[in-house]
Order: C-alpha cells, then structure tokens, then sequence
C-alpha cells in the first residue's frame, strides 16, 4: 500500500506547491513524484526536513 494518498496523488502538482511553500528550500528534485520511487522520495524529504517517515508521509496526507 501506498505511503501516500491518493487524493495527495491525484493533486501532486498542488501538493509540491503546497509543500515548497512550507519548507521554501525544497527544490523540483525534492518533490518530484515518479510511480514506483516513491520511498526514495520520502527518504530525501526525511533527510532534507529531519523528520521520520511516518511525520513526512502524514504530513504530505495533510495537504
């Protein structure tokens, strides 16, 4: 099962905004979405934003 939504996903070109916006250093590569590399892009955020998997999952749901 996904780590993230599908509504999160259906709207990812929102949800970058949304997410470049709380945190103004994530860049394009940090919230680029591709099927399949989802945890590699969890594990940037986790490392760029210091935070577990399960706060960047949960957050990014929140959006």
């Amino acid at each position: 099962m996904s780590a993230i939504n599908d509504r999160a996903r259906g709207n990812w070109n929102e949800t970058k905004g949304k997410m470049k916006q709380a945190y103004g250093d994530l860049t394009e590569d940090d919230v680029t979405y591709q099927e399949g590399k989802e945890d590699e892009m969890i594990g940037k955020l986790q490392k760029k934003l210091g935070k577990t998997k399960q706060e960047v999952t949960d957050w990014i749901n929140s959006l």
